[in-house]
């Protein structure tokens, strides 16, 4: 039975329940939080990354991802400069500050093993590259995400 009467919303519907819990898993958390932290960690990975590499993550989000990682996007500025992990968790503090607390270390890890995870092995590379070292080492590697079974 269809959720919402078209393929395209339904699957989308479907995908960003599995990264939602993914990171619930991870983090413990509910799904509103989840959600909230994945969007406040792609948003803040999307305004320090070069324009044309945002769009190109975008593009391999699901549909209703893609809507939260766009909102209030603006294109026609430059990537923002911060340059130390100690600055990326601020902003991820302050972006999360209206909800239950999330360690940000463990919100960004979260979010990062599920791109790992879903998205392109080469776009992931792309961003992680265009991060801070500081942030890069914040990165988990491309294994199976914690408390995933594999084989599953």
């Amino acid at each position: 039975m269809s959720a919402t009467g078209l393929e395209v919303f339904d699957k989308s519907l479907q995908i960003t329940n599995t990264w939602l819990s993914e990171i619930m898993g991870q983090l413990g958390t509910d799904r509103h939080v989840a959600w909230h932290v994945l969007g406040t960690v792609l948003r803040i990975v999307r305004d320090r990354v070069p324009l044309g590499l945002a769009a190109h993550l975008g593009a391999q989000l699901p549909l209703i991802i893609r809507g939260a990682y766009y909102d209030q996007w603006q294109p026609s500025q430059e990537p923002k400069k911060w340059r130390t992990a100690e600055e990326f968790l601020v902003l991820i503090v302050a972006g999360l500050r209206d909800i239950e607390p999330v360690p940000p270390a463990e919100a960004a890890e979260a979010v990062f093993q599920v791109l790992n995870h879903f998205v392109d092995p080469g776009q992931v590379e792309n961003i992680k590259d265009a991060m801070p070292s500081e942030v890069k080492d914040l990165w988990p590697d491309s294994g199976p995400p914690r408390g995933m079974n594999p084989a599953a």
